[in-house]
């Protein structure tokens, strides 16, 4: 893997400047870029409308992971079906929010009660507290340059005091000038109101009453009179005739410091390139914010990850006077001659076909050498050399030379391994269905991951397939060692699995007791032979239905052996990590991390109870004591209440004994003490014994099969008298006697 990433990296580093060069001329001759649609200033995921208020944007926003900061959180209020977009950390009703800009901070229009001398002046009255922008920590703060401040009323002063450091005093005096039919709440051409500039960074104020003399409002010794804090814009525009219950104000915004560290970390270090902006914002009186803002011919939104885009002038400003071509840049624009387009194009345009032509055949030569190499790399990895050192030994083994496939045939095969094609999907792998050339069907497996435990997987399933020669068992057609993840080649078989045939509830027909009982003997004959007839005895260590395939004529193919293990006679085999499938798991085994040949029987018994019942081996329609299927067949046996559990197609066309003599043998192989067990011979014999009852011909059809078991038996005796050393010798011995 590292040699193709380093052969890929040169090649792009040599067609780099083609592709440059390639790429300028393209945006020299034809550059013209659509119109973009308008940028969404919210953060990506996030609600941008509440109420009147439209794109929000970031660092505002609504709902958790939406807004940079708590200050900047927005609360969507539903009242009566209308929702009111409200600043949640200072309680107040927002209008606008507008975006930092090179001429000015952030601004935010909110909503703001008026304030009245006296608590009965007006219907419409609250009277509540100016907002405090201090408790922001100091991020808002009333705008100098978009506010007024406003008094109204007859002989009137309105004194507005700043709480903050130092502290700044503003006022304005109204007269009615004499003019009493104006009224309160009337204010025309000046008369009956006032207006003043505020002082400059303002987060907090209050506002005071007096009579003209200078002395303090007590009520009910003069009119009524009121302020307000005022949006510039608004006070031009409105119609004072009668006052509104609440005036829109204008709030400048910035961002702490910690928040701009934080922004940069976001955007990945884009926060700092050509299209942006960021000054330190520090008003007197308060720590320093920064003020971010995207340059010009940039627009969008500084606060998001894709921060500022480039605004394409060639196509947006109608008044731009191009003599030639409009070419666009980043922030700005070019006007180039279309002489000159043309010669750096042509001329560019030969450049770059020539040089594409040379990094092709370069590339296509650094292409195969990388490939040889990995190959080679893969080989060694996945086992190659015992491998290949297996297959040449198969025709000692009376088998079909194994064949070394390439991974362009099985990619063909499979149809890039396409998922349609998946037949199974096992813990060592997923297995797919594959045509070769030559039309013969197979069935690809692929482990599920790379690492060291897989490839020695691979490489035994390899070495105990290469050693096998039976009609029950699964045949290797081959395997393919120049991929990253080792692949195995082996017969198709059709019609699926023991696990399907049973429990599928769309089967088209019943299984007939006569065949479940063929199926069990060829699955027991299978194994007696891993066991019995081997130069070294096999164990399977995961016997279960889903590894038990059917073919053509549903006679059994054992399948799956990564997990199996090759051991000497009268040895168990100690495991680090109890390997298994629940449900068919030697209950010893799993106490004990010892695995036995009486393992495989025990999982073999609970294939039998699946066979005999039709139940799964676990299922929780089953009452809790029942849901492990062995469990619950032996229980019925001990309580006389075997036919209770008993699948009924076998109830209704099966014999009497042959049940029960195959239901006392599965029960005889779920012992929990592995040494009452019978062996794997043993149950074959039973099982063409109870056939034999039915059908004698059996005995003459599988005489193949029981010569084994009594080869094997002869083995057995032989070797424990020669010892383990004449184990290879004998075998070969066997295999040439004639059959």
């Amino acid at each position: 893997m590292e040699e193709q990433i380093a052969g890929r990296r040169l090649i792009l580093a040599m067609l780099k400047p083609a592709i440059q060069m390639a790429f300028a001329c393209i945006v020299l001759v034809f550059a013209a870029a659509a119109e973009s649609s308008p940028q969404s200033l919210t953060w990506p995921g996030c609600p941008d409308t509440c109420g009147n208020l439209t794109n929000i944007p970031y660092p505002f926003g609504i709902g958790l992971g939406c807004f940079l900061d708590p200050r900047f959180e927005i609360d969507c209020q539903q009242t009566h079906g209308i929702s009111t977009p409200v600043l949640k950390n200072l309680s107040v009703v927002v209008l606008h929010i507008w975006l930092p800009s090179s001429l000015a901070p952030g601004l935010i229009k909110v909503s703001q009660p008026i304030l009245y001398s006296h608590l009965n002046c007006s219907t419409n009255q609250q009277n509540d507290a100016p907002v405090d922008l201090s408790a922001s920590n100091s991020v808002f703060r009333y705008s100098q340059i978009h506010n007024y401040f406003v008094a109204g009323g007859c002989d009137s002063l309105a004194l507005m005091a700043g709480t903050d450091t130092p502290r700044a005093v503003v006022g304005c005096m109204s007269s009615c000038g004499g003019n009493k039919t104006l009224g309160f709440n009337k204010c025309s051409s000046g008369t009956g109101c006032c207006m003043t500039s505020i002082p400059d960074v303002i987060s907090k104020y209050s506002v005071e009453f007096k009579t003209l003399n200078g002395k303090t409002i007590v009520p009910g010794d003069v009119e009524c009179m009121y302020a307000f804090l005022v949006a510039k814009t608004w006070w031009y525009q409105a119609d004072l005739h009668s006052l509104p219950p609440n005036v829109p104000v204008m709030l400048e915004w910035a961002i702490a410091s910690y928040e701009y560290s934080l922004l940069s970390k976001q955007k990945n270090g884009r926060g700092n390139d050509s299209s942006t902006s960021c000054h330190k914002y520090s008003p007197p009186g308060v720590h320093s914010l920064m003020h971010c803002f995207c340059n010009r011919g940039y627009r969008g939104n500084y606060f998001l990850p894709q921060g500022c885009q480039d605004i394409n002038e060639c196509k947006e400003d109608p008044s731009l006077n191009c003599r030639g071509k409009c070419v666009n840049r980043p922030g700005s624009y070019d006007c180039i001659d279309n002489k000159i387009i043309t010669m750096i194009g042509v001329g560019t345009g030969v450049g770059v076909i020539i040089l594409l032509l040379l990094s092709w055949r370069l590339y296509k030569f650094l292409k195969r050498k990388c490939e040889e190499k990995t190959k080679n790399k893969f080989f060694k990895r996945n086992g190659g050399l015992l491998v290949q050192q297996c297959l040449s030994s198969i025709e000692n083994h009376h088998m079909e030379k194994g064949k070394l496939f390439t991974l362009k045939e099985l990619d063909m095969a499979t149809d890039h391994f396409n998922e349609n094609r998946i037949l199974g999907r096992g813990g060592q792998g997923t297995v797919y269905k594959g045509m070769l050339l030559d039309g013969t069907i197979v069935a690809v497996k692929k482990s599920k991951v790379i690492d060291a435990g897989q490839a020695e997987q691979f490489v035994n399933e390899v070495l105990i397939l290469s050693k096998i020669n039976h009609r029950n068992v699964v045949k290797l057609l081959g395997i393919c060692l120049e991929s990253e993840i080792p692949l195995l080649v082996y017969e198709f078989v059709p019609n699926g699995t023991l696990y399907q045939f049973l429990h599928d509830p769309q089967k088209e027909f019943p299984v007939l007791w006569e065949m479940r009982l063929r199926i069990a003997s060829e699955v027991a004959a299978a194994l007696s032979y891993l066991h019995f007839a081997m130069a070294i005895p096999v164990y399977h260590r995961d016997i279960k239905s889903s590894n038990i395939l059917l073919d053509e004529k549903y006679r059994v193919k054992v399948a799956d052996f990564g997990t199996s293990r090759s051991v000497t006679i009268d040895q168990t085999h100690l495991t680090t990590r109890v390997r298994g499938t629940f449900g068919y798991l030697d209950p010893e085994y799993y106490q004990t991390s010892h695995f036995t040949d009486k393992s495989d029987v025990y999982s073999f018994g609970v294939v039998l109870v699946e066979l005999l019942t039709g139940e799964k081996p676990i299922s929780q329609l089953r009452a809790e004591e029942g849901r492990n299927l062995s469990t619950y067949f032996v229980i019925s046996m001990e309580e006389n209440r075997l036919f209770d559990v008993l699948d009924k197609e076998i109830l209704d066309h099966g014999e009497k004994e042959e049940i029960i003599a195959v239901s006392n043998l599965a029960k005889r192989c779920l012992n929990p003490n592995g040494r009452y067990r019978p062996t794997m011979k043993e149950v074959a014999m039973e099982l063409e014994r109870v056939r034999s009852l039915r059908n004698p011909m059996v005995v003459c059809q599988n005489e193949e099969e029981i010569d084994g078991f009594r080869t094997g038996s002869i083995y057995g005796a032989i070797s424990t008298l020669m010892g383990s050393e004449a184990h290879v010798e004998l075998t070969s011995w066997l295999y040439d006697l004639p059959r």
